[in-house]
């Protein structure tokens, strides 16, 4: 698809065809990104946490939880600290 460039006060822009704003629900705002002199432009997670809880049960029910980083401390070691 070709779109134009057109000025917007001392920049540039592009107009987004409403089906396009549409088809990735995009509203206000969203993500952009230069790669390889492309221009990627992404629609804004809205929810980042989407599919925790079944990643997390998923971990739970594999055992699949140690602690990636060992524990540096106890309470005690903190509190004998002042």
């Amino acid at each position: 698809m070709i779109v134009s460039v057109v000025p917007i006060g001392n920049s540039r822009g592009i107009r987004l065809p409403k089906a396009v704003l549409e088809q990735l629900e995009i509203s206000d705002q969203m993500e952009m990104d230069v790669e390889n002199k492309r221009i990627i432009l992404r629609p804004i997670n809205k929810n980042p946490r989407s599919g925790w809880e079944e990643a997390l049960q998923d971990m739970n029910r594999n055992h699949d939880d140690s602690l990636l980083i060992p524990e540096t401390g106890t309470e005690e070691s903190f509190m004998t600290c002042s």
